[in-house]
């Protein structure tokens, strides 16, 4: 057998950049891009090998391990999980930063792959710096905390391990069902270890991801179901994205006339113009969706995990004979509510079930009314956009005024807080996909650092990030990122003051505002202080401004697509303003209370739980 000597470290990035994948006839790397943040635990060896493959696999400096680690999930996400993004840490703290990117990962079956340096394996310099020591177990280290939000996790103790691990952790990234993060955790000492490795486990080898084919007896079945509908309705998730099943599912609905809602990650699965798009589902959705749910006799599932906001906490489904059809790559997806599973691929279902029930189509007055409501949904969002005067802007009209404003193949991007309720809400899908509302695991701080990883999977067009205040504080500085490394967006703060959307939640639980808005946070002599958000961006590198109502704001905008960095436009929104749609969902609130005000919110809250499915 043929084998080349080489350290851990060479190897397995050489395995990495030997990875591809074909992308519409094209073959890609596999990898395209690595963000590091290089300590003593992955500089000397894996750092080197990094800057030795630069022109392969481009590594990019985060300012924070978290947010890198985001990057790359939003980068895999703008791919459709067709490339994967590498974060790469020392140990200790540099690695437990990660945690979090990890979670919306694992929650949004995303791929990622994490590698961190570790303690020595000969633990003969125990303990060294950054180590947390387990005294009644010490081969435990700060790594194993990823345990739990990972889908393949492994430590490297012998160069040899690497041959099983790679391909293993390389096909979970690449799974449709399992797809999520992995973590290698590399102890310093076998980052240097030197082995003969054959020399074809770093042939180049070109990837697809699978398509599981539907059962004939479930399509069948499902045909069968969907014909005795009066009522049928789909609900499009997020896996119609990553199957690239768009076209598939217009002309599916489109054929059979099947009405169609939106989950918050299956939005833009179809244009917003298509006559038989019924808006956005559930919580944050719409009550055109909501309406169609409530009446609907037969639900076609498709690539969603019926999350709670999605559902309404399992509220929206009002008719008690209601039959739910689940097609899914996910066996524990497909299966919820006593649902008639598909477990397949979305795209190749729809095209067997499309066949199946030839010219048969649903109701037209079905159909009909699918319409009407949509176009109430649509009336009553450019009524949310419509500005007078110089009035403090709404988050309606900021989305409004930007779902105007961008050009064809620019994304939107967003995630925790007021804003993913409002931009699922109002936005007007012009264009298939380039959407990111990070909903899975609601995690502030992903918006300008997914905005970054967006950008560089979508270099030749712009991504625009919305962000509030709150969230921005918390994790701002890949502002510096992107004009640091040269991938320009645009980023609109939208300062509400506070955590404005969660003293909304508390006031309307009964309870009194209390440590969300700054006004309630202010300093014991009462003087409150505010951010210069503009003045912060400016200092970051990024051109940055300030409007002073929605008169100014497409010039501002206008000026952010013309430049060639970053820009920041900073616009203060009004906390009472909010979107709303006829749902309900479930919030812990006590059972019993000494508060009237609490006690009226539980009993209008135990009212909407009498419409809430019982795990059927």
């Amino acid at each position: 057998m043929k084998t080349v000597r080489l350290t851990v470290a060479e190897a397995l990035v050489k395995y990495l950049v030997a990875q591809k994948i074909e992308i519409k006839g094209q073959v890609e790397p596999l990898f395209g891009c690595s963000f590091a943040i290089f300590g003593h635990g992955n500089v000397t060896c894996l750092g080197q090998q990094l800057k030795n493959v630069e022109d392969q696999l481009p590594t990019w400096r985060g300012q924070n391990e978290q947010s890198m680690a985001m990057a790359a999930v939003a980068y895999a996400k703008a791919n459709n999980r067709q490339r994967i993004g590498i974060a790469t840490t020392s140990i200790g703290p540099g690695a437990t930063n990660m945690v979090t990117a990890a979670g919306i990962a694992h929650t949004n079956r995303l791929p990622l792959l994490m590698i961190s340096g570790d303690a020595y394996t000969s633990r003969l310099p125990d303990p060294v710096l950054q180590q947390t020591e387990h005294f009644h177990s010490p081969s435990i280290t700060a790594n194993d905390t990823f345990k739990a939000v990972t889908r393949y996790w492994d430590r490297i103790v012998h160069p040899a391990q690497l041959m099983q691990t790679l391909p293993q952790a390389l096909d979970t990234m690449l799974d449709p069902a399992d797809c999520g993060p992995v973590f290698l955790g590399l102890p310093q000492d076998v980052q240097g270890m030197a082995y003969d490795y054959p020399t074809r486990f770093f042939e180049e080898k070109v990837h697809r991801i699978r398509r599981p084919q539907p059962e004939t007896q479930d399509i069948e079945a499902v045909a069968k179901l969907l014909r005795s509908a009066k009522r049928p309705l789909i609900i499009s998730g997020g896996g119609v994205h990553y199957s690239g099943a768009n076209a598939e599912l217009a002309d599916f609905i489109e054929r059979h006339q099947i009405p169609t809602i939106e989950t918050i990650a299956g939005r833009a699965t179809l244009l917003q113009s298509h006559p038989l798009n019924g808006g956005p589902v559930g919580a944050t959705g719409s009550d055109s969706a909501n309406y169609l749910a409530a009446q609907a006799d037969v639900v076609l599932a498709i690539g969603t995990r019926l999350q709670d906001f999605t559902t309404g906490s399992w509220s929206i489904f009002r008719n008690p004979d209601l039959k739910i059809i689940s097609i899914n790559v996910g066996r524990s997806d497909a299966i919820k509510h006593l649902a008639m599973p598909v477990v397949a691929d979305a795209k190749d279902s729809l095209v067997q079930l499309n066949t199946l029930l030839g010219d048969w189509q649903a109701d037209q007055e079905w159909a009909q009314q699918a319409q009407q409501q949509a176009q109430k949904w649509k009336d009553l969002c450019a009524q949310r956009a419509h500005v007078e005067g110089d009035e403090m802007a709404s988050y309606a009209q900021v989305i409004g005024a930007v779902n105007g404003l961008i050009e064809p193949g620019d994304s939107v991007l967003t995630a925790a807080g007021g804003l993913p309720a409002e931009l699922n809400m109002n936005w007007q899908s012009k264009q298939v996909g380039k959407f990111d509302i990070e909903f899975g695991f609601s995690c502030m701080g992903y918006e300008i650092a997914g905005g970054w990883g967006a950008k560089i999977a979508n270099p030749d067009n712009d991504v625009v990030v919305l962000v509030g205040d709150g969230s921005y504080m918390i994790l701002n500085s890949d502002i510096y990122s992107s004009v640091l490394t040269g991938h320009k967006m645009i980023i609109i703060v939208c300062d509400n003051a506070g955590f404005a959307v969660i003293n909304k939640l508390q006031n309307n639980t009964g309870n009194d505002s209390f440590n969300n808005l700054l006004a309630d946070c202010r300093r014991p002599d009462g003087e409150l202080a505010r951010v210069d958000f503009a003045m912060h961006a400016r200092a970051q590198g990024a051109n940055s401004e300030k409007v002073a109502n929605m008169q100014e704001f497409a010039q501002a905008f206008a000026r952010a697509k013309a430049a060639d960095k970053t820009s920041v436009i900073v616009v203060d929104i009004d906390p009472t303003k909010w979107s709303s749609c006829d749902c309900w969902w479930e919030v812990g609130l006590p059972e019993i209370t000494r508060n009237e005000k609490v006690e009226k919110a539980v009993q209008n809250f135990n009212q909407g739980r009498a419409h809430q499915r019982r795990g059927i």
